[in-house]
């Protein structure tokens, strides 16, 4: 039975492997980023290679009068959302708190933090208006425990670890799913953003084992997303092999 998912931030990574992932399936896909160019090229190809019907809808999750406005011109049939992924996210940065740049920690909080808050502010209200949908997370490993230099990327995705719960129970007596994906370390644009363009920086962080890849989440979330009605996952960790926590690593 198709169905109709909204994934932010679906231009790259996470966001887009799931993009690919529920087309597959034959699933119809509103797709939300930024970044125009990118998302008509994914909307192309999301079409050609699928049976799939795409809405492409460029905005910013971090301007809440977009978010709003966006969601409510909704044709009436794309209003029928029964997953929400609210992945679009980032890292700014890796520095010590006393030197920490006001700039990353104000795009890390809008994004990951308020972005999330803004889409489930306005999508929210059309499930519980139907008693049927899932909304689900994308935290991260980050949010479960701190590392040096982490604090306010680690912050904004304790954030959405307590944001997902608080969620679920607000939303429990109107049938909807709220769930978790958490990953470890994952091999995408990631590491670039965090260090500004620095990709040979970035390409260090995965040296001597196999992180992640986006297709490896965009399966946790469809895994999750395609159990029974009556069965939902809370909250589901994902790791690379060689990760046992956010700071030990087993390398060659």
């Amino acid at each position: 039975m198709k169905k109709i998912i909204l994934i932010t931030g679906a231009t790259s990574g996470f966001g887009k492997a799931i993009a690919i992932k529920f087309a597959e399936q034959g699933h119809n896909l509103i797709v939300t980023g930024r970044r125009k160019d990118r998302l008509d090229d994914l909307k192309k190809k999301l079409e050609q290679d699928s049976k799939s019907e795409v809405l492409a809808l460029c905005f910013d999750v971090r301007n809440a009068a977009d978010v709003e406005k966006n969601i409510q011109a909704l044709p009436e049939k794309w209003r029928l959302i029964d997953v929400l992924v609210n992945n679009a996210g980032l890292a700014v940065g890796l520095h010590p708190i006393h030197e920490g740049v006001l700039e990353d920690w104000e795009r890390m909080i809008d994004t990951n933090m308020k972005g999330l808050l803004y889409m489930t502010r306005f999508v929210a209200p059309l499930m519980v208006a139907r008693k049927k949908g899932h909304i689900i997370n994308i935290g991260s490993i980050a949010g479960k425990e701190v590392y040096p230099n982490g604090n306010v990327y680690c912050g904004s995705k304790f954030g959405v670890d307590a944001i997902t719960k608080g969620t679920r129970i607000d939303l429990v007596q109107h049938n909807i799913k709220v769930s978790q994906i958490a990953p470890g370390a994952a091999n995408t644009e990631f590491s670039v953003v965090r260090f500004k363009g620095d990709k040979a920086r970035a390409d260090n962080v995965y040296k001597g084992f196999q992180p992640l890849l986006a297709e490896d989440v965009a399966e946790a979330v469809y895994y999750v997303s395609a159990l029974p009605d009556h069965v939902n996952v809370n909250d589901l960790v994902l790791m690379p092999t060689a990760q046992a926590s956010a700071m030990h690593f087993h390398k060659e």
